[in-house]
Order: structure tokens, then C-alpha cells, then sequence
């Protein structure tokens, strides 16, 4: 079976809002999920977007998807690539499409001269985490993230 990876298309929103859900379901945390098909077109395919997507086809059919976007380093002066979401739905797991979607990401940040190609992982993602070792990607450990969002976010920006 042969594996097909593209770049997402607007048309691709409804689709890519099914896999968002889907992750969440696996992730423990539908609850979270605000993004609407609208709200994807906009942010991914609409204009001054900084956020791109790709497809992961098999046999025609869409069962993987990757979002990604350029950070940046100050260390290195340059770009990074920072993927904020990788799926493969259940059926088609242990095929390679999670491997080929990382490589094709690979791929676009060398074109793109990025000095750095990173994401997170839950803890307890042990299958992803396999997959990630098998490619030599390195945990980092010593990294703690931090996150501002909702009224927290809202508090701290308006000086309250």
C-alpha cells in the first residue's frame, strides 16, 4: 500500500477537524477541542497564516495528518520547525505513515534551513515515544514547558 503525503488544502478543513477530534478522544482531552471547520480554514489556510498542514493518504483515503509552523531560535539565528500536532488514525497505525509524515517534516525543514526540527509528546504516549527513539530524536528532559491560555491569559495581559 502506497502512502501519499501532501500539503493540505482549505477543502481538507473538515477532515482535519475529524482528525483534531480524534486525537483529543486519545489524548483524554475532547473536552478541549474549540476549533470549528471555519475556525481551521481561517487559522491554517487563511491568509497571513503562519501555520501549515499535510495529508496523509492511503489508497486515497485520508488517515493521517501533521500541523506545523516556523519557530525560531536565538541561539542558532535561525528557524525552526515545530510540529504542533501529528495523528494516524487507529486502523492505520504501524504502517509508516507517522514515520513518513516526521520525514516529509524533515525534509521541509532542511529545505527551509532550519536548525532544529522539534515537538512534544505526552509522558505516557509510549508507542509515539517509540517511534521518535527509532528515528534519533532526544527527549528534552531538562526543558519544562509553561502555558498561559483562557482567563489566566486574559488576567495577566490586561494587568489584572
Amino acid at each position: 500500500m502506497t502512502l501519499l503525503i501532501r500539503d493540505a488544502v482549505a477543502a481538507d478543513a473538515p477532515t482535519i477537524l475529524r482528525f483534531i477530534r480524534e486525537l483529543a478522544i486519545y489524548e483524554n482531552a475532547e473536552h478541549e477541542v474549540k476549533a470549528t471547520v471555519e475556525s481551521i480554514r481561517a487559522s491554517i489556510f487563511g491568509e497571513g497564516s503562519v501555520t501549515s498542514a499535510l495529508i496523509c493518504e492511503r489508497e486515497g483515503q485520508p488517515i493521517g495528518f501533521a500541523v506545523w509552523f516556523l519557530s525560531y531560535s536565538t541561539w542558532l539565528s535561525r528557524n525552526g520547525l515545530y510540529l504542533e500536532d501529528l495523528y494516524v488514525t487507529p486502523d492505520a497505525r504501524g504502517s509508516g505513515a507517522g514515520k513518513a509524515m516526521l520525514k516529509r517534516l524533515a525534509a521541509i525543514a532542511v529545505e527551509k534551513g532550519c536548525g532544529r526540527f522539534e515537538w512534544s509528546v505526552l509522558d505516557w504516549n509510549e508507542p509515539a515515544i517509540r517511534v521518535y527513539q527509532a528515528i534519533g530524536a532526544e527527549a528534552q528532559d531538562e526543558w519544562v514547558r509553561y502555558r498561559l491560555s483562557g482567563d489566566a491569559l486574559k488576567a495577566f495581559a490586561s494587568g489584572d
